[in-house]
């Protein structure tokens, strides 16, 4: 069994930062992660990826990112991040973290955190 844990989510004024973790928990053995990333929904939107990362360290990002937000992951932790700088109200949304994961019990599949809420007010 797999769960995506993310944080980091919260309340910030325009212009301020957050940093958002995802940390993969599984109950058996992980073979290999491979993709991971950052997919985010605001409120009667539809869902946009914001930005992916390889097991390489390749990394792609949305448009409106680019510049803002730099993606990470710490293989040892089985863990990605987002930091999100210079952060405007159309940042608002539930960010939800995925991973391409291969494990004992599965050749390959791709696994999703519940979410945390970003919300970006003055």
């Amino acid at each position: 069994q797999v769960q995506l844990v993310e944080s980091g989510g919260g309340l910030v004024q325009p212009g301020g930062s957050l940093r958002l973790s995802c940390a993969v928990l599984a109950s058996g053995s992980i073979f290999s992660i491979y993709g991971m990333g950052w997919y985010r929904q605001a409120p009667g939107n539809q869902r946009e990826l914001v930005a992916a990362i390889s097991n390489g360290g390749i990394t792609n990002y949305a448009n409106f990112v680019k510049g803002r937000f730099t993606i990470s992951r710490d293989n040892a932790k089985n863990t990605v991040y987002l930091q999100m700088n210079s952060l405007t109200p159309e940042d608002t949304a539930v960010y939800h973290c995925y991973a391409d994961i291969e494990a004992a019990w599965v050749h390959r599949d791709f696994y999703w955190g519940q979410g945390t809420q970003v919300t970006v007010s003055s």
